[in-house]
């Protein structure tokens, strides 16, 4: 099936709220051109979390491509931040030469390094209200926006009236292939469409991957409960593990990444993820088959672990079966060393 890309921007900026909206390869190109539209002079500056994905994974792109400067504000553990040290970051010298002009404020939702974390509606609203007052533009890093709209149980453009911009992944756990969709007024997607051409984002004979994003967008949302659903089983799993080896938050378990961290030193968060990942004739003499499990030894000291469309609630309870075998492991390793 064949889809003009058209057709899926005018679906996803209806289901958005937006005036319109352009298909685009990567959600790290979709930040990259908001960053390009948003602050349209050299030296202009954005304003981002200092945990963002922006700001952190996305290889200083805004500065390297766009001659943009960043300014931060912490992030704290819910994915927020502090609104009166936001305020402090916004420049009111322009046309000061000496400072960078204040153009922008980037959120991002859900939050990748906070675990998943869902931003709370009246926080973008008071950012939202911040902005306003103060003449800056909100854009959203959305990837995963549409399981903040699950959890939250709303649809995306109550998350979305808060922003004037967002970019969402179609991949992920919608499942779709390949491809992002930046979204907007009118006028902003239109100086969109040619900073896409100049970073070589534009796409011939692209209906496949279009059609695949109105399959993700139509067809996957409901579906990001089971993902979120798992998350919390796993997550409910490691603090029912005896002997207690894990750190969970399970209240900040809110969509479909877990974040968690390791309490017995002498395990660390990569050779967790090792003895994860490898299979070793004693599981399969224990288990009757051998279970491969991919995490991540993460961020402050501890393992990343994400649930999407190709783990089924099985795959969950096979997981939880290589992660109490691994603590067995471990610990018979640990009495036999005393």
């Amino acid at each position: 099936m064949l889809l003009k890309p058209k057709a899926l921007q005018k679906i996803a900026a209806d289901m958005f709220g937006m005036e319109a909206a352009l298909f685009v390869p990567s959600g790290t190109m979709s930040n990259l051109i908001a960053v390009m539209v948003h602050c349209r002079e050299r030296g202009d500056e954005v304003i981002v979390g200092d945990l963002s994905h922006l700001h952190i994974y996305e290889q200083g792109g805004s500065a390297q491509l766009a001659g943009v400067h960043s300014t931060t504000v912490t992030t704290l553990p819910d994915g927020t931040f502090d609104l009166e040290q936001l305020e402090s970051k916004i420049r009111h010298g322009y046309p000061d030469p000496h400072y960078p002009r204040s153009r922008l404020v980037c959120v991002e939702n859900t939050h990748n390094i906070q675990g998943g974390r869902v931003l709370p509606l009246a926080f973008l609203q008071e950012v939202r209200a911040l902005a306003d007052r103060n003449g800056l533009s909100v854009h959203m890093d959305g990837a995963r926006v549409m399981n903040a709209a699950v959890a939250q149980g709303v649809p995306p453009s109550a998350i979305l009236q808060h922003t004037d911009t967002v970019s969402v992944c179609l991949s992920k756990g919608l499942g779709a292939p390949v491809g992002t969709v930046l979204a907007g007024p009118k006028d902003f997607i239109s100086r969109a469409v040619r900073c896409r051409k100049a970073l070589g984002g534009g796409m011939r004979q692209a209906g496949i991957l279009a059609a695949a994003g109105k399959l993700s967008l139509q067809n996957m949302i409901g579906r990001l409960e089971e993902d979120q659903g798992n998350a919390k089983i796993f997550a409910q799993a490691l603090l029912d593990c005896n002997p207690n080896l894990f750190a969970v938050d399970l209240a900040a378990v809110e969509t479909n990444i877990l974040r968690f961290g390791l309490q017995d030193l002498s395990l660390s968060p990569s050779e967790f993820c090792d003895r994860m990942a490898q299979v070793s004739e004693s599981e399969e003499a224990a288990l009757g088959q051998g279970i491969q499990v991919l995490m991540y030894p993460h961020f402050g000291n501890s393992v990343r672990a994400v649930w999407h469309l190709g783990i089924s609630p099985e795959d969950t309870q096979l997981a939880i079966q290589k992660m109490q075998f691994v603590v067995s492991q471990h610990v018979m390793e640990n009495s036999r060393a005393q």
